[in-house]
């Protein structure tokens, strides 16, 4: 039944270029747009557009404008100026980081609210028809790294098979669909599954320490050799390309597995399985906040900024039992939903990122 609600909802939405939009109306120069305009993360996606739809039904205004245009590109566009050419609102998979915060500033953006929304977990999955994986961090990293440490050096990676990887794993081709380099998934998975498994290695964990910017290049470095393939920002084709190809994996959000559990299956990493209470807890290894980013300046100038802010703060949305979880969103605990709200309620901005 999810699925279905799913799939009838995201059939209404419209595509624009290489995003998905829920609006593709705007307005050029520097005059007010009609609408609220928010981008980025194709895993908030889902939760801004069903937001919009609800606050636009509860207020009779114009509904957002939303895109999907990856946690990168939702950056560029947002940190790109004050006028409305710019969104009002950045969707993220992840923190931003400092450079994006300093171009945001160098652009006149600076005063920026950062809106903790919930927790989602990155999905190693494949089609239910394939073998059943149990993955470690430092397999994934051995399997998709560029290179791997070799006799005091680096050497490309040669890994063929999950087999080659580690002895137990299935005799399959290494082959795995996921976000591109704009993704907030995509970082987010280099982060908590390529960063942590080049940690266990005795010759990268040295590396870190007598050099951290060396060793990111090497943990963070993804094959090119067609051992892993960028999908776009469009999640559920990833899922429709799994289907296809039963011997494929594929890295998406949970919402995405939430929704899709018809088709597709999720490995467990380090024998944990991602669900609704391990992603919460933290127990899964690849759990993450989902987060967005609004001008504050743009409140009160923006018609329906305001409301569709404290839409997505509301208990109704984002509580324990909002709307929201439905599509696979984990609700942040009470006491952190309800300083979101404060937060909001004060318009607070947010301080400079560390990294």
């Amino acid at each position: 039944m999810k699925s279905a609600l799913y799939l009838a909802a995201s059939a209404a939405l419209v595509l624009s270029g290489c995003g998905k939009t829920t609006e593709t109306k705007t307005q050029s120069g520097g005059g007010n747009r009609a609408q609220v305009w928010a981008a980025g993360s194709s895993t908030v996606f889902p939760f801004a557009t069903r937001v919009a739809e609800n606050v636009a039904r509860s207020t009779g205004g114009k509904p957002a404008r939303v895109e999907s245009l990856g946690t990168g590109g939702g950056f560029k566009l947002f940190c790109g100026g004050t006028s409305a050419q710019y969104p009002d609102v950045a969707t993220a998979s992840r923190p931003i980081k400092k450079s994006e915060f300093e171009k945001c500033v160098a652009a006149g953006v600076t005063d920026i609210i950062e809106i903790k929304i919930g927790f989602d977990g990155i999905v190693v999955a494949n089609d239910k028809k394939g073998p059943t994986f149990d993955l470690h961090r430092e397999q994934l990293y051995k399997a998709l790294a560029a290179e791997l440490p070799a006799g005091g050096a680096f050497a490309p990676n040669t890994s063929k098979t999950w087999a080659q990887v580690a002895p137990g794993l299935p005799a399959e081709q290494i082959l795995v669909y996921g976000p591109p380099p704009t993704s907030g998934t995509r970082d987010a998975f280099i982060e908590l599954a390529m960063e942590k498994g080049g940690e266990k290695d005795a010759t990268l964990a040295a590396l870190k320490k007598s050099d951290e910017e060396a060793f990111k290049a090497k943990s963070h470095t993804i094959r090119s050799d067609g051992a892993w393939v960028d999908s776009g920002e469009n999640d559920n084709a990833i899922v429709q390309t799994l289907e296809k190809t039963p011997h494929s994996i594929g890295v998406f959000g949970y919402s995405f597995l939430e929704n899709n559990m018809d088709k597709v299956k999720a490995a467990k990493i380090e024998g944990v399985a991602p669900t609704f209470d391990t992603i919460s807890s933290g127990a899964y290894p690849l759990s993450r906040s989902l987060f967005i980013y609004v001008k504050k300046a743009n409140i009160g100038v923006t018609p329906g900024l305001r409301e569709f802010v404290d839409g997505f703060v509301s208990d109704a949305a984002t509580g324990k039992g909002g709307y929201l979880k439905s599509r696979g969103l984990i609700p942040l605990p009470d006491a952190d939903h309800a300083a979101q709200q404060a937060s909001v309620k004060a318009l607070n901005v947010m301080t400079a990122p560390a990294s």
